[in-house]
């Protein structure tokens, strides 16, 4: 795996890592002399402009343009900022991205590689907040996930799944409990999730996901 994906330092470096992966990542792209292969596999748009390349690519529901040689990330009929955290998760799928076609077969997150390590962050980053802040209602998880294009899915007592990436569906599942047992979660991944990120960025792009959706359910 190579050294420039994202780690999980501690707080005091965590700028300091995301700024050292969004340069190395910027460092690789530009490196890359066809782009229109990159993406095909990553199923963006490439546009030519009198000033260099723009890349089109959709994350979370939503279109983002990135100037080249420039590297200037915008939000598509928005003049927000793009996150430095979202930006590194932009490139990196853009970088890794195989254009393998999806298996329709799902997978957890152990069944990842490197996810048993990982597991217990795993759980507490996105498993843990998707329980508590949707089993008592998991119609809303319906509700806030229509802003980012969620279809239903048939598991649990309420599931969907979100395309976080074109190519990267991410299913969310809850099972609401009674008096016997504790209301659960789970979180599933088509198995080529790995031919488009590594296995930390899954983490965080799953961690990203779900905090939209909580905050989309607090509107």
């Amino acid at each position: 795996m190579e050294d420039n994906l994202i780690k999980f330092p501690d707080n005091r470096n965590y700028e300091y890592a995301l700024n050292q992966s969004f340069q190395l990542a910027a460092e690789r792209l530009a490196k890359i002399e066809n782009l229109d292969v990159l993406c095909i596999k990553s199923n963006s748009l490439c546009q030519w402009l009198e000033s260099g390349r723009v890349i089109v690519t959709e994350f979370l529901g939503r279109n983002y343009r990135i100037e080249l040689p420039e590297l200037i990330f915008s939000v598509i009929d928005s003049g927000e900022e793009v996150p430095l955290k979202e930006r590194v998760l932009i490139l990196h799928y853009l970088l890794e991205a195989m254009g393998t076609p999806l298996s329709n077969t799902l997978i957890t997150f152990k069944e990842i590689p490197e996810g048993p390590v990982y597991f217990r962050t795993f759980t507490q980053r996105t498993i843990k907040h998707l329980v508590n802040n949707f089993s008592n209602q998991p119609q809303r998880l319906m509700e806030s996930g229509k802003a980012f294009g969620a279809r239903k899915a048939e598991y649990g007592d309420m599931a969907i799944t979100i395309d976080a990436f074109k190519r990267v569906p991410i299913t969310l599942v809850l099972w609401m409990g009674d008096d016997e047992f504790p209301p659960e979660g789970n979180i599933l991944y088509d198995s080529t999730v790995t031919d488009y990120l590594p296995t930390e960025d899954i983490i965080i792009l799953t961690e990203t996901l779900i905090w939209r959706l909580v905050k989309a359910a607090a509107k």
